[in-house]
């Protein structure tokens, strides 16, 4: 998430740092997003990015966070998500997603679109491409992929490609809004959820609640391994200077929620940023929010805050740390640092059995 007015190609070079910093550490995923319209996200391609990455790092496993498949032809799609499954060696996780800018669906010419019918309708077309061989005649709802007349076994002709991992790489949906429906989609479809950073912990176990009802519902043990929590974390050597940084104005923390709390008030919806159930709207301010929202203190305060928000929340099974601009390199590399070489330890030496994994 990089503040505002920063140059494009030095933001790049950082987040690519960042990944093969987080890929020394032993951090076990690496998640990045699809936005064209946003200064503040800057990858319109994470498929792209990804594909570059790969070769720079060794066993972190990449994640698209997420591609939001409206915007994409279901052919397209499956063809370079088997490419890049291919380019990753099978590290490839797929993460999917309606799509979050309006500005983005504009700019294409689609700010009407139904895009949680189109997401589910081009996820069953790409499934159905991966699973059979042409002659092909897929009629979905918002896409009809038919290959029929130019389909040549003998010159190769006709075949679309088919992914590193059989039957597909693994598949991510993120959540976010009170009780979302789409970790009932996951469920449903044997989808890891991805729960956003940007909702305060009694939304997340709101998740957590739905996912376990809808399992229940269809006769499955809830597995919470399979479930992601993404949240902003900074730690430092002391909570002072934690808690000091984090609360600089304009900074990495600071700059985003004020951002972010900025963009829900245009949109009329503050109310989505609540800390707890039962703030009322026009209490909120981005102060609240930011301290709310952010985790932050020395190793031992972090790892005390995590086993509490896991205890709250509910037993998700990996800790996905929202990387937030390097405003200052030093600083936000040795927080990295200390997540994985400190932090983690004590949290999963408190869980025992019940281990984190831990993704950037």
């Amino acid at each position: 998430m990089h503040n505002l007015n920063r140059d494009y190609h030095t933001t790049l070079q950082e987040d690519i740092e960042a990944v093969k910093l987080a890929d020394v550490l032993g951090y076990e995923e690496f998640f990045m997003g699809e936005h064209y319209t946003c200064e503040i996200e800057q990858v319109s391609s994470p498929m792209m990015f990804l594909a570059y990455i790969a070769e720079q790092t060794k066993t972190i496993k990449l994640g698209t966070g997420v591609l939001p498949l409206p915007l994409y032809h279901p052919v397209m799609a499956a063809s370079h998500i088997a490419l890049l499954d291919h380019l990753t060696k099978g590290r490839l996780i797929l993460g999917v997603g309606t799509g979050a800018l309006g500005s983005d669906f504009e700019a294409f010419g689609m700010s009407g679109a139904n895009r949680p019918e189109m997401m589910l309708d081009s996820l069953d077309i790409i499934l159905k491409i991966w699973s059979s061989n042409a002659p092909y005649d897929i009629k979905g709802k918002h896409w009809t992929v038919q290959l029929k007349d130019n389909v040549w076994p003998d010159l190769g002709v006709g075949a679309l490609p088919k992914t590193y991992q059989l039957p597909h790489p693994p598949l991510a949906l993120s959540v976010s809004s009170p009780n979302s429906h789409s970790i009932r989609v996951a469920a449903q479809r044997d989808m890891m959820p991805i729960s956003a950073n940007f909702v305060a912990a009694w939304v997340v176990k709101t998740h957590w609640e739905t996912y376990v009802d809808e399992m229940t519902k269809l006769g499955k043990t809830p597995d919470g391994s399979k479930w992601r929590v993404a949240r902003s974390i900074f730690v430092a050597d002391t909570d002072e200077a934690a808690e000091a940084y984090v609360k600089t104005p304009g900074g990495a923390f600071d700059w985003y929620y004020d951002y972010m709390f900025r963009v829900y008030v245009r949109l009329g919806a503050p109310g989505l940023l609540a800390p707890h159930r039962d703030t009322p709207p026009e209490a909120i301010t981005h102060e609240m929010v930011r301290d709310n929202f952010v985790i932050c203190g020395s190793p031992k305060t972090v790892a005390e805050k995590i086993l509490k928000l896991r205890e709250e929340v509910g037993p998700f099974g990996t800790l996905m740390l929202t990387a937030h601009d390097w405003t200052d390199k030093a600083v936000m590399r040795k927080s990295m640092e200390l997540m994985a070489k400190t932090v983690m330890p004590m949290v999963n030496a408190a869980l025992g059995e019940d281990q984190l994994q831990m993704t950037a």
